[in-house]
């Protein structure tokens, strides 16, 4: 299999688990996780195929998002890849009865690892770049200041205090823009995984 082919593949992987979780087709997300797959994002820790139920369950709630993606930046070594998609999460809600739109800035790596002739998952981390809050309709004021938002991390401060008003609990330690030594170590870290191939 030429590069150019295994590199397509690895991005529909990537963007087959995207669309799972957008659309509610949870059995094409869950198909595109390992087993034995972590995932680390604002609101879960843990395995793939628990990522994918607890995301069942929160779409069930009317908890949900959609996430606009960039092209992913895919590296292929062996029967490993990593790939890296810059994202817009954008959620439709209500904050203090107003109409808005929150929007979460991310950057989404994945690791795969091509197993029986298919690649899957091995990890999904996100990196916190910023946020933005902003009313749905012109005129209106969504009351949400610097005081509401004191003492959470500024990569992913709104959107802290978006789910944590929800009931999430929110991890102070994640990967963020606001923390460039820790995104680094990230990085490199990925790279060694890829390398070790």
């Amino acid at each position: 299999m030429s590069r150019s082919d295994a590199v397509s593949r690895i991005e529909q992987a990537i963007l087959h688990e995207r669309q799972g979780r957008d659309r509610g087709w949870w059995a094409q997300m869950g198909a595109s996780f390992a087993a034995d797959s972590s995932v680390s994002l604002s609101w879960y820790t843990g395995d793939g195929p628990g990522f994918v139920a607890a995301s069942e369950g929160m779409s069930a709630q009317g908890d949900t998002a959609v996430h606009r993606l960039s092209p992913p930046v895919v590296h292929v070594r062996g029967d490993r890849a990593i790939a890296e998609v810059s994202c817009g999460v954008e959620f439709q809600i209500t904050i203090k009865g107003v109409p808005a739109h929150l929007v979460s800035y991310t950057r989404l790596n994945y690791r795969l690892t091509e197993r029986d002739d298919r690649w899957l998952v091995q990890r999904m981390d996100a990196i916190y770049e910023r946020d933005t809050l902003t009313p749905a309709y012109p005129g209106d004021t969504v009351d949400v200041g610097s005081s509401d938002v004191a003492g959470f991390r500024t990569s992913y401060a709104l959107l802290t205090y978006y789910l944590g008003s929800k009931g999430y609990t929110i991890g102070e330690d994640l990967l963020g823009d606001d923390r460039p030594g820790e995104v680094q170590a990230f990085y490199d870290g990925l790279l060694e995984w890829l390398n070790a191939a």
